[in-house]
């Protein structure tokens, strides 16, 4: 009850001061950041903070939660409107987002979305304010082995939830993914794989151009295919009735985001995972979960939920033990020390004041999300009354310049027109797209881990499951394992026509 108490009185505090506007301004930047393909939260956090070195800590502190959360969410508007996830965080977003916006209910989708977003913020703030040093403290358990199997979870959910009808073909996905992953120097000694000499390849290949060529530009590419383009109608009433709507899918939005906050208190998991994870969670316990992937309103809102929640779940390993939990954490950790913040184990006793001023931040981040979220849907709702052709010239532009503008290289936009045609051509042959992006995401977490664990074991793999987490969760990947293959598919649907006494 004391922590609370201290919650609300920084909520309070910060509320009644002009730090308001400063609040919108910060999450409206984060929203146009988050919204172009190829700029993230993590760069969106690391511009900002250039520009707030001159300010005092507070202020600057909040400018870059605001950034931080907006950011995240700004990523889902384009994933329902064309497709393309403004971040990886929103890949998710667009398997229940986009096909809403083919129904013509894009308005919809962006409102629940918007919803969804405010309470995975909220939940996560609550459990950052009462639940940190716990959390803080589990964590720690996680050690290479269990990072390695998180990895390895991770790229088989997602291939399992992608391609429901042929899982294989997700998991053939998301093992590429895994060794596009591979590509570029090993990190412990520095020795460059897959670069047959050329130093572009030497440096690996970067995620950005691969999540716009492989979302972005492979969206153009299947427009520019089609025989016959059809309008998308959308009809922009009923946006504040589609909020409150969200809000009593209860079970859904609370149990992601719990498991949102979990997965980023995780060091190195972040957003992405938190996103997934509450996905596949909604979509196992699902009353209807044959319509997932055609415009699930359930499923949008788990998704969005727990990308969002991940956000304050990351600020609870950097506060507690100065150990981010994402890379936009990371840099808001850079900025906190700059700014003369020292947080670690001992901030609740030395500045318990400016912790619980943190968490009043995310919750004015919360709320600026939803109130720019709804004003903002029918203005954002005009890009869909253009004719989609007229779109394609705009929306590749956008993805070679977002692809340009990570390093400044051409060689970052022939990446993007390859992965481009990559995912066209798994479109076309029916395979998911997601998986080989998120096996990206964690090949390097994947990679580093695994060497590190042999390394301390020297070459022993017995500790991968004897281990009592590491063994958990190499059950749970061979249980996803049998349960997506199409034999143990055909078992089970036996099973369960003989319990029901069919012929």
């Amino acid at each position: 009850m004391e922590n609370l108490s201290h919650m609300f009185a920084a909520v309070a505090d910060i509320g009644m001061s002009a730090r308001i506007f400063t609040v919108f301004w910060a999450c409206f930047l984060g929203i146009v950041i988050g919204m172009i393909p190829g700029l993230t939260a993590t760069l969106g956090v690391a511009l900002m903070t250039t520009l707030t070195l001159s300010m005092e800590a507070e202020q600057a502190i909040l400018i870059l939660i605001c950034m931080y959360v907006g950011a995240i969410y700004g990523g889902s508007r384009s994933a329902i409107l064309l497709n393309i996830p403004g971040t990886p965080a929103n890949a998710a977003t667009s398997l229940e987002g986009f096909p809403l916006a083919l129904k013509g209910q894009a308005g919809r989708a962006m409102a629940v979305a918007t919803t969804g977003s405010f309470l995975g913020t909220t939940v996560g703030m609550l459990a950052l304010a009462i639940l940190a040093p716990w959390l803080a403290e589990f964590a720690l358990d996680f050690g290479s082995f269990e990072f390695f199997w998180l990895a390895v979870f991770g790229v088989v959910l997602c291939g399992q939830l992608t391609a429901m009808e042929d899982g294989l073909k997700g998991w053939i996905a998301g093992f590429i993914g895994l060794l596009v992953a591979m590509v570029g120097q090993e990190s412990m000694n520095g020795f460059a794989r897959f670069s047959y000499g050329d130093p572009n390849l030497a440096g690996g290949l970067g995620l950005l151009p691969i999540l716009v060529g492989a979302f972005g530009c492979a969206e153009v590419f299947s427009v520019m295919r089609a025989a016959a383009l059809e309008r998308i109608a959308n009809d922009t009433r009923g946006v504040l009735v589609a909020s409150v709507q969200a809000f009593r899918h209860s079970v859904t939005w609370l149990r992601s985001g719990l498991i949102g906050t979990f997965m980023g208190v995780v060091p190195g998991v972040g957003e992405d995972m938190g996103a997934w994870v509450s996905y596949a969670a909604a979509k196992r316990l699902s009353r209807n979960p044959e319509e997932y992937g055609k415009g699930s309103v359930e499923g949008l809102l788990a998704a969005e939920t727990g990308n969002s929640a991940a956000v304050p779940g990351a600020l609870i390993p950097v506060l507690t033990l100065a150990i981010p939990g994402s890379a936009p954490a990371a840099v808001l950790l850079a900025a906190m020390i700059i700014h003369g913040i020292r947080p670690g184990p001992l901030i609740m006793y030395q500045q318990p004041e400016f912790f619980y001023s943190i968490v009043a931040m995310v919750f004015w981040a919360s709320v600026g999300i939803l109130v720019l979220g709804l004003l903002l849907t029918r203005p954002l709702l005009l890009i869909l009354k253009v004719r989609r052709e007229w779109l394609l010239g705009v929306i590749f532009t956008l993805c070679v310049v977002g692809a340009f503008a990570i390093s400044s290289r051409i060689f970052e936009v022939q990446l993007m027109i390859i992965f481009g045609l990559i995912g066209f051509m798994m479109r076309e042959m029916g395979f998911p797209v997601a998986p080989l992006v998120l096996g990206v995401v964690l090949g390097p977490i994947l990679d580093s881990n695994f060497r590190r664990s042999l390394a301390l074991t020297q070459g022993d793999f017995s500790m991968f499951f004897t281990r009592p987490i590491s063994a958990i969760l190499a059950l749970l990947v061979v249980v996803i394992l049998l349960a997506g293959l199409l034999p143990t598919r055909r078992i089970f649907n036996r099973l369960r026509q003989m319990l029901r006494g069919a012929p």
